[in-house]
């Protein structure tokens, strides 16, 4: 089950990193939390465009949102990229093991 759910996440995030704008915007949020009126515009497509992206990233746990005020702040959650490091390197297999053979 476990296993299950974790290929789940994983399908969702690899979804999130598909589209190139959901891309650009984990680059911005690298740089610190920012509203989804900054994040906005900087794209030449709709607020509601942007709306979607941002939820498509919170669904697959890529960023978190927090409101203060009357803003919601949208930030990066490096956890979930990191554990997909983590499963890449597993796949790609340890290479000193390789050389032995």
């Amino acid at each position: 089950m476990l296993k299950v759910m974790i290929t789940l996440s994983l399908q969702h995030t690899l979804k999130a990193l598909s589209d190139p704008i959901r891309r650009e915007i984990l680059n911005m949020l690298k740089d610190g939390k920012k509203t989804a009126g900054e994040i906005s515009d900087s794209f030449p497509v709709t607020a509601a465009s942007i709306s979607r992206h941002l939820s498509v990233l919170k669904e697959a746990d890529l960023v978190r949102d927090k409101r203060e005020g009357k803003f919601i702040f949208y930030e990066l959650n490096a956890s979930v990229l990191e554990e997909i490091m983590l499963w890449i390197t597993d796949l790609k297999g340890d290479n000193n093991n390789d050389k032995k053979h």
